[in-house]
């Protein structure tokens, strides 16, 4: 069953995977074996799976990557001609992406989703409520996030050389962790924003954005080997 957003609304929605061939941490994580797939399967399917998206287009520079994700069922028409360096923001890449799709298929995109391929454990339905979220809302930009739970950023500390700790707050220190405030963090989840709006700020944290939480369990940005 399709999402509210494409049920009521004419216009197109796309998804963006960026799929970047030169990682470093982990050297080709974006099609190294996670559980049984390659890594950018899992977003794949998911994307698919929630059938919210005209397109669901993986961005690369690797004729690897591409030839992986075809066979997962993406659209890799091209190859990225531009923002392929670990240095860009992936949302210029993204909007690169969109501003390539466009030119390639003749089409306009009201709506761009930027799902991330080391964030596998996003679910479909994850997206479905992510996007009937942004539908409802006045934002024009969403950016999932997940709370923090044993992980209390409150008591975080900054260590010197003889491991002498600097609290970053020393009042929450002494209080319980039921007593303070929810603190959030961004993950790379799902990311979606209109593209009218994406092409005018440049990035998701354009005016307006919001944080649309999800499970830690969905939210897990795989880095590094550990």
């Amino acid at each position: 069953m399709k999402s509210k957003l494409i049920e009521s609304k004419p216009t197109k929605a796309i998804a963006v995977i960026p799929a970047r061939g030169g990682s470093k941490r982990i050297p080709k994580k974006n099609i190294i074996d996670f559980c049984g797939k390659p890594m950018i399967a899992w977003t794949i399917e998911a994307a698919l799976k929630s059938h919210c998206f005209e397109r669901v287009l993986v961005s690369t520079d690797s004729e690897e990557i591409a030839t992986v994700a075809k066979q997962y069922g993406a659209d890799v028409p091209f190859l990225r001609t531009a923002n392929a360096d670990d240095i860009t923001p992936v949302s210029e890449a993204t909007l690169s992406a969109v501003l390539q799709a466009e030119d390639f298929w003749q089409e306009n995109y009201s709506v761009v989703t930027q799902l991330m391929a080391n964030c596998p454990l996003r679910s479909a339905h994850s997206i479905m409520t992510a996007l009937d979220n942004f539908q409802k809302s006045d934002s024009q930009f969403s950016i999932s996030a997940f709370k923090f739970g044993w992980m209390n950023p409150w008591w975080a500390v900054t260590l010197d050389l003889a491991g002498k700790p600097t609290p970053l707050f020393p009042d929450a220190l002494t209080r319980r962790s039921q007593d303070l405030e929810a603190l959030y963090c961004p993950t790379g989840a799902t990311w979606i924003a209109t593209v009218a709006a994406l092409k005018q700020s440049q990035t998701f944290y354009g005016e307006g954005y919001y944080f649309d939480p999800i499970p830690w369990t969905e939210a897990v940005d795989i880095d590094d080997a550990e």
